[in-house]
């Protein structure tokens, strides 16, 4: 079956950077699982899994407009924020990354100053503005359920569970 809208894609990637340095990788364990065509996933990454099946592997280089998006050099992509709001660790210094609970879910961001009570944080995510090299492989596509449709993204292994 190819992937297409509606399909749920199960898949094992691999990050690497312009240099060639592995940045993140699920190879050998469960894959990641989400609903085709419904903005669950990078629009280059799901691009190039358009048209796919279960036992393709392949690499594909993207620009950071179709990844993690481009740098928010703007003054609002820097803030101030409580240290009790981190998560991630019990020791916070610069250049570490935190995850940190906002209205829109959480998100990454990465540790510019610390003081004793409040950190000064990039809210970029700490990928952004990078071009970078995807290694995919497409371990199961299947057609979604009529529930995974009207809820939008893929339940089960590797998906979202209720």
């Amino acid at each position: 079956m190819q992937i297409t809208k509606d399909s749920v894609v199960q898949f094992n990637y691999t990050i690497l950077d312009e240099q060639g340095q592995k940045l993140e990788s699920n190879q050998g364990e469960t894959p990641v699982a989400y609903l085709h065509g419904h903005n669950n996933m990078m629009p280059g990454v799901e691009k190039a899994l358009e048209g796919k099946q279960a036992g393709d592997s392949f690499t594909v280089t993207l620009p950071p407009e179709e990844t993690y998006g481009v740098r928010n050099e703007s003054e609002e992509a820097i803030q101030r924020i409580p240290v009790k709001h981190l998560q991630g660790a019990k020791v916070w210094k610069p250049g570490m990354v935190a995850v940190v609970n906002t209205d829109k879910g959480q998100r990454q961001v990465t540790i510019i100053k610390k003081g004793q009570f409040m950190v000064t944080v990039d809210t970029n995510p700490p990928l952004a503005g990078k071009t970078l090299t995807f290694e995919l492989s497409v371990k199961e596509v299947r057609e979604a359920t009529a529930e995974e449709i009207s809820h939008g993204h893929a339940h089960g292994v590797g998906g979202h569970h209720h």
